[in-house]
């Protein structure tokens, strides 16, 4: 099988490359490099296994001839800081909304079978409820949230048109090696380099998912008939708040650091908690009590590498 991976440079396309290839599968990806790394997939380019186009899904004309004898399309490609989105508002719609419009295109031109769209939490907004089962009220409170939102009706289309089957997986807070902008990252950065942990409000809320089982549902989304049926969150089902999570990255690491507890800031979205029973249904994944089950033995490999 032929597959294209789309922003595969990133924290979460560079994951899911190394699990295709060691698969077997047939892979080449394409990343602009604005939050992706090379670095991530260095190997597997030289080895000759990965075929990477350094291309942006904002220009049409740059990526349609990469799905040409593409079976199968992650489109995983976007501005996926939640921050970043709300500062570079055109950037943010440039790349997660009429990129995605250009996937879509880019697919029904080439008769690709099926696209999996990793879309966000954020696409809920502030809930209304907890946990957020699928059928929660789509009402962003970011740009980000609402550049998703724009991703999945686009998806949805095409898959209403007939064009291709669309598998829409909402994924909660990823965490695993490779990231670096977000929360656990942050905060692990700054205990191991002796500095203050910044809380914003300190009220939050988060449903953390490894890397891991995300990988594993992008895996199982290829050909599961009940994936195409309805967007699937995915997540641990279970909220840790942002002091629990300062408190055991600081055991893990034996850190004197402090936890300083600053003004919130409105563009983030203070609870969430997924509900994951439609995931159980579809995937065959063991989902950890814990949902920081993996974060010791990952942060005993980061401190190892240096």
């Amino acid at each position: 099988m032929n597959i294209l991976v789309t922003g595969g440079a990133g924290f979460i396309g560079s994951h899911l490359i190394d699990r295709l290839l060691k698969e077997g599968f047939n892979v080449r990806t394409l990343d602009n490099l604005h939050r992706g790394k090379e670095a991530n997939i260095k190997a597997h380019i030289e080895s000759g296994r990965l075929t990477f186009f350094r291309k942006d899904i904002r220009y049409y004309e740059q990526i349609e001839p990469l799905f040409a004898d593409i079976d199968m399309v992650y489109h995983l490609a976007a501005q996926s800081n939640v921050l970043g989105a709300v500062q570079d508002v055109d950037y943010s719609f440039n790349t997660n909304v009429v990129g995605t419009f250009n996937v879509l295109k880019a697919c029904k031109k080439h008769g690709v079978k099926r696209l999996i769209f990793t879309s966000s939490r954020e696409a809920y907004g502030e809930a209304q409820y907890l946990p957020v089962d699928e059928a929660h009220p789509l009402s962003s409170k970011n740009t980000y949230g609402a550049s998703k939102v724009a991703g999945e009706t686009y998806c949805r289309v095409f898959q209403n048109m007939g064009e291709l089957e669309v598998v829409i997986l909402r994924l909660a807070n990823v965490y695993g090696e490779r990231d670096f902008d977000r929360v656990i990252p942050i905060f692990l950065n700054n205990v191991l380099n002796n500095r203050d942990i910044h809380i914003y409000g300190g009220k939050q809320v988060i449903d953390f998912v490894s890397i891991e089982i995300v990988v594993e549902a992008l895996v199982q989304s290829m050909d599961n008939p009940l994936a195409i049926k309805g967007p699937t969150n995915v997540g641990s089902g279970r909220g840790t708040t942002l002091f629990e999570l300062a408190e055991r990255i600081m055991k893990y690491t034996n850190s004197q650091s402090k936890i300083v507890v600053d003004p919130p800031r409105s563009a983030e979205v203070v609870k969430f908690t997924a509900q994951i029973e439609r995931f159980k249904k579809i995937f065959k994944i063991k989902i950890p009590e814990d949902p920081l089950y993996y974060l010791p033995e990952m942060i005993a490999r980061i401190k190892q590498s240096g």
